[in-house]
């Protein structure tokens, strides 16, 4: 990860045959494309290999979430659980179309607690998203007895995640939507885009629908074509999906190499006894984009980190204190800052942030160092980071 490190021959081969067509628009212009549709090979490419239905690509994985969410036709007055790790494009997607995040403890798994889900289910909860972060699942089977057992919808934020499974189902179709981000550093790269999965065909017609402005998309007029209901523009490119569909040719030659130098490197972690590892779920397989690992306390995270970083060991992140992605940083969130009016229902529904109790979170992320799998390392090069990263993070527990 990502997969703009190995950008090449074959996504320069896709992209030129958008160029040569002149069409960079996903819609239309039947006559000039020379047979090419890059974002409905790119969709059929993910059907096939996300083993669902449908695959509707947008423009980020922002948008992925946002038109995922309205197909739940979740707005004012509904709330969407999610957990305080994770990006802000998780939350911001859920106050994109009116309604009310709720975010509730990680544990060790990094990812959504089933146990603090119950807990937050109120008349009010529509949605459960689960947010599969730096490359690893939450425990789906739970969180879907869950949505099950109270009759919510399950949307994965798998936008970190493409390529890992749990019980032998891909990433992103464990749940009722699921979403991913084809951004500049994600395992597998558009530039910009995103896509969402499912197997319900409402749906499916929602998504295509509502992400290009409402047109129903039936016959090859597009100037005849209706608007069932209101839309926005949440459209990839050609071109953009031109790469995508050169990537994921390549996605099972990415995750190999990621899990080879994911594997070297835990392994020398692995002797140093003080040093533990995120649970990943049983049946599940995390997609090696990411390794993450505890420290004992969080005053030896925060020396480990900065110790790393002395060394020249980069790439390493400490998400605790990150603006991005933990919500002791959401400040935005927190003081509900926005350009436009916030709804009452938003300003009356959101818990008290500031003051609310993520302790448990806390411990868990606190102690938490986060080190990105790069693709274009060599063995030696993979050998020689985890001789240093173990050389200093020992240094740091003898202290």
């Amino acid at each position: 990860m990502p997969g703009f490190e190995l950008f090449g021959e074959k996504e320069r081969a896709q992209v030129n045959e958008v160029l040569d067509s002149g069409v960079l628009m996903r819609y239309g212009f039947d006559g000039m494309r020379n047979g090419h549709w890059k974002a409905r090979e790119l969709e059929k490419a993910l059907e096939d290999r996300m083993q669902v239905n449908h695959a509707h690509l947008v423009s980020s994985g922002t948008a992925a979430l946002t038109v995922a969410l309205a197909c739940t036709k979740v707005g004012a007055g509904d709330e969407v659980i999610l957990p305080t790790f994770t990006f802000v494009a998780s939350f911001e997607a859920v106050l994109s179309v009116g309604a009310t995040p709720i975010l509730v403890d990680v544990d060790d798994t990094l990812t959504l607690d089933p146990k603090a889900v119950e807990k937050a289910i109120t008349k009010r909860t529509k949605v459960v998203m689960p947010v599969h972060m730096c490359g690893s699942m939450a425990d789906l089977g739970a969180l879907k007895a869950i949505c099950d057992k109270h009759g919510l919808i399950m949307v994965e934020d798998a936008c970190q995640a493409i390529g890992g499974s749990y019980e032998g189902k891909p990433l992103g179709s464990y749940g009722d939507l699921g979403c991913f981000s084809f951004d500049y550093v994600k395992t597998i790269t558009c530039g910009e885009g995103g896509a969402l999965i499912t197997n319900n065909e409402a749906f499916y017609d929602t998504a295509h629908q509502f992400s290009d402005h409402g047109h129903d998309h039936i016959g090859n007029d597009r100037g005849a074509e209706s608007h069932p209901f209101l839309g926005y523009n949440y459209r990839i490119s050609e071109l953009h999906a031109a790469v995508g569909l050169a990537q994921i040719g390549r996605l099972d030659t990415f995750l190999e190499t990621q899990k080879k130098n994911y594997t070297i490197l835990r392994s020398a972690l692995e002797t140093l006894p003080e040093v533990t590892f995120r649970r990943v779920p049983k049946n599940g397989v995390e997609n090696y984009s990411f390794l993450n690992f505890f420290m004992p306390t969080e005053e030896l995270a925060r020396k480990a980190i900065s110790a790393l970083s002395e060394n020249g060991v980069d790439a390493c992140f400490y998400w605790y204190d990150n603006n991005w992605h933990y919500y002791r940083k959401w400040d935005h969130l927190k003081d509900l800052k926005s350009l436009s009016p916030l709804s009452d229902q938003i300003k009356n529904g959101v818990p008290d942030y500031k003051n609310s109790d993520f302790s448990q979170s806390d411990q868990w992320v606190g102690r938490t160092i986060s080190c990105l799998i790069k693709l274009g390392w060599t063995e030696e090069e993979v050998k020689e980071r985890a001789e240093k990263m173990t050389t200093v993070i020992k240094s740091v527990l003898t202290q």
